[in-house]
């Protein structure tokens, strides 16, 4: 199994409040240290990756419009820092960990997110990750100069000319053997071996050349997390692992069916995209124990800063709904479905009325995604039966505490799971590169649509430009 640990760079990710329980130490997010400390955890237990989800607005939904109110007391995903230069940091204290890095290609021009990411993959020495996003927040339209979205399929045909430009400056600006560094000749770069991309297009006009020499992967390793039939065609295509949700394997599978069958469409391998599904995991030394700790969590969570959060991620405002209304029977189809699904899939769950309450309660134990609680063989148990039926390759684990839910599962969870087989007992290569990690190359696989810009040594120009 893939392992990542699912964070963000703010006091509440997912569950609003528990910045405040004795064992979350996220009211240092603003530090380094807390940082350095999370990702040398983390790598010496062998996890994959750390994936760092970020947002470009607040969530503003409940009792909007615009209210961000309900947000501030629980630290429910606001404030919110950048996460891109957390990682320099950590890769500097770790080995072998990888770092996935959200960032927007709705907001972000392509020449300077192409630099960033170059200058992050150099000081990482490759062990950096990409996850692509679209965002989907009226705050963030707002608060980037637009009155309104770019309507949802727009954004996903900007992102995929947005991902050629890229790639140009990537992969097919400077030539593999562009760089000599040679102090005998005095020759740092060949003179013949960069170029300017000339990128015209609908939405973007990129002369280039690119800033900065090739790094490690060149292009960085490609998360992507869209779930709708754009984002899933868009992940098809260019993602190289894929951030997936679902309340049972059996629904997540077919979402993986369909991730796989359009990269099948794109001329690419399936086995090329590793499909990852979000999980939420309290792990104890026994079930009795795991439970006693998910009513503790109750206890400390902040329902305004729940309800807020469920705002900002379904556009629907709760404070509109009465207390005790069982939302299965709401006039709001959205909502109705929402839960209804809910209703079927969560365990437990199936013949009780879903109210705020009730959604205050599941939201405050790590979002929306499913979650798994009990001691280390029922959680590896569970763990074992996603894994074979959804066909995934692994699992995204987020916190309801921050660093204590990551120490119980490296406590308890990861020794039943090495102990059965299904997670690794240390690296096949120190400071392997992400893409090496989990696709066993530095550079794109020849399949992939970025791997037709390369500009290999000895041609005279990229094969996009012939």
């Amino acid at each position: 199994m893939i392992l990542n640990a699912f964070v963000m760079n703010t006091p509440s990710h997912l569950a609003a409040g528990l910045w405040r329980h004795p064992r979350s130490q996220t009211p240092s997010y603003k530090t380094l240290p807390f940082w350095t400390s999370l990702a040398q955890l983390l790598d010496t237990a062998n996890f994959h990756a750390m994936f760092i989800a970020d947002t470009l607005g607040p969530y503003d939904v409940y009792k909007g419009p615009c209210n961000v109110i309900p947000s501030l007391a629980a630290g429910a995903q606001f404030p919110v820092n950048d996460p891109l230069y957390l990682v320099p940091a950590m890769a500097a204290a770790t080995k072998n960990l990888i770092f996935g890095v959200t960032a927007s290609a709705t907001y972000e021009k392509p020449y300077a997110l192409a630099r960033r990411f170059s200058t992050l993959d150099h000081l990482a020495e490759g062990r950096v990750a990409w996850n692509i996003v679209t965002s989907y927040l009226d705050s963030a339209a707002r608060n980037h100069g637009l009155q309104e979205q770019i309507p949802h399929d727009e954004r996903y045909a900007i992102a995929h000319e947005y991902m050629d430009v890229v790639y140009k400056l990537w992969e097919g600006s400077f030539r593999d053997d562009a760089v000599l560094a040679d102090r005998e000749s005095g020759v740092y770069i060949r003179s013949d071996a960069v170029r300017e991309i000339a990128h015209k297009g609908r939405y973007f006009e990129v002369p280039g050349p690119h800033f900065c020499e090739p790094s490690a992967q060149r292009t960085p390793f490609l998360f992507q997390a869209g779930v709708s039939e754009a984002g899933n065609g868009f992940g098809g295509k260019h993602g190289e692992a894929i951030f997936v949700g679902g309340q049972t394997p059996e629904l997540v599978k077919k979402t993986v069916d369909n991730i796989r069958q359009v990269a099948q469409r794109e001329g690419r391998d399936p086995s090329h995209i590793k499909v990852i599904v979000g999980i939420g995991i309290i792990v104890g030394a026994t079930d009795e124990e795991a439970e006693e700790q998910r009513k503790e969590f109750i206890r400390y969570a902040d329902p305004e800063g729940a309800l807020a959060l469920f705002g900002g991620w379904t556009g629907v405002d709760l404070s509109k709904h009465t207390d005790d209304e069982d939302f299965r029977l709401s006039d709001s189809p959205r909502l109705q479905s929402l839960v209804r699904r809910w209703s079927e899939t969560v365990p437990g769950t199936d013949n009780e009325p879903w109210t705020k309450r009730k959604i205050v309660e599941y939201l405050s134990l790590g979002g929306m995604q499913a979650k798994i609680i009990g001691g280390p063989e029922t959680v590896a148990d569970e763990l074992e039966r996603w894994f074979d039926v959804s066909g995934v390759d692994g699992f995204n684990l987020a916190h309801v505490v921050n660093p204590g839910t990551f120490e119980d599962i490296v406590k308890y969870l990861l020794p039943e799971l090495q102990r059965r087989g299904r997670f690794r007992t240390g690296v096949e290569k120190e400071g392997a590169t992400a893409r090496e990690v989990f696709l066993g190359s530095k550079r794109l696989l020849n399949d992939h649509p970025g791997s037709k810009f390369k500009w290999r040594a000895g041609e005279d120009v990229p094969e996009y430009q012939r």
